[in-house]
């Protein structure tokens, strides 16, 4: 019995054994360029993207990105941690004397937050705006949080704010917590606030799990603040009664002299749609690692 050689096994194995060899190079090419990717992307994973924004207190800023059914691609960031300011009424602090907890109030938990609730009766006047925040979780993929609690608040249009400042420590308007529906959404009607001096027109909120808990501040999960665009403020202050402080208020400050904003607030500010007459209505997506 003779040895068989390669040479001597024809063409159909010459011809295999080609194939093989080929199959053996495309695999090697494709580990190849595996490998550089991945030594590509552990040499930028601290980039921009990481830690796109700063926030008040320093913690990072991640990012989600994920490409939906349709093929258009979808990013959500950490909104950033910030001050809930003097005026809370959270539980944390103090006002003539007593702590200023809205959140313990029967009826706290509404949509319409212009009125006040629990005995008091003052009506908060001003352009009606409509606030609608969308809740989402940046560590599954911009995934929408259902069943999570928001306690929003904010000044009146003359720049004060109910439970502390004079003239209105006795009523809470301006003031409700609502749970995210099935889309991540809670809306509340409200109006337009005030610029006083020294800080852009904002509003503050805070996140709980859910509203059962979202009774004092040391259950929260986050606090932040939003922002409106400049000349919607101009708009309103300029053209709207009640609203004349703002003027020059507004003028004074810009986001790069705000102390809360001049760090960076592309991820606040919300878009608005409306005018004077028929109203605002304001939209924000809020991102938090859930």
């Amino acid at each position: 019995m003779h040895e068989l050689h390669d040479h001597d096994q024809g063409l159909a194995h010459d011809l295999q054994t080609i194939q093989h060899a080929a199959a053996r190079r495309r695999q090697a090419l494709r580990w190849l360029v595996g490998a550089g990717t991945t030594a590509l992307l552990g040499c930028g994973g601290g980039g921009d993207d990481a830690d796109s924004s700063s926030s008040a207190s320093g913690s990072n800023t991640t990012t989600s990105t994920t490409t939906t059914g349709s093929g258009t691609t979808a990013s959500c960031s950490v909104i950033p941690e910030e001050t809930a300011g003097p005026y809370p009424g959270d539980g944390s602090n103090t006002s003539n004397g007593s702590i200023a907890n809205a959140l313990a109030l029967s009826g706290i938990v509404r949509s319409d937050i212009r009125a006040s609730i629990a005995g008091s009766t003052g009506v908060a006047a001003g352009v009606p705006l409509t606030i609608e925040l969308r809740l989402v979780n940046t560590a599954a993929s911009c995934a929408d949080l259902s069943g999570y609690a928001i306690y929003l608040w904010h000044c009146d249009r003359d720049g004060k704010y109910s439970m502390y400042s004079s003239g209105i420590t006795d009523e809470n308007y301006l003031r409700g917590v609502q749970s995210t529906d099935s889309g991540g959404v809670v809306t509340f009607t409200t109006i337009f606030p005030g610029c006083y001096s020294g800080r852009m027109p904002h509003m503050h909120f805070e996140i709980y799990r859910s509203a059962n808990v979202a009774t004092q501040y040391s259950n929260k999960l986050r606090t932040s603040q939003l922002a409106f665009p400049v000349d919607v403020c101009q708009t309103v202050y300029n053209g709207a009664i009640g609203y004349s402080a703002s003027i020059s208020n507004l003028s004074q400050i810009s986001f790069a002299t705000d102390n809360v904003f001049s760090d960076g607030v592309t991820l606040q500010v919300a878009s608005v749609t409306g005018d004077i007459v028929n109203g605002y209505a304001a939209t924000l997506t809020v991102g938090i690692s859930a």
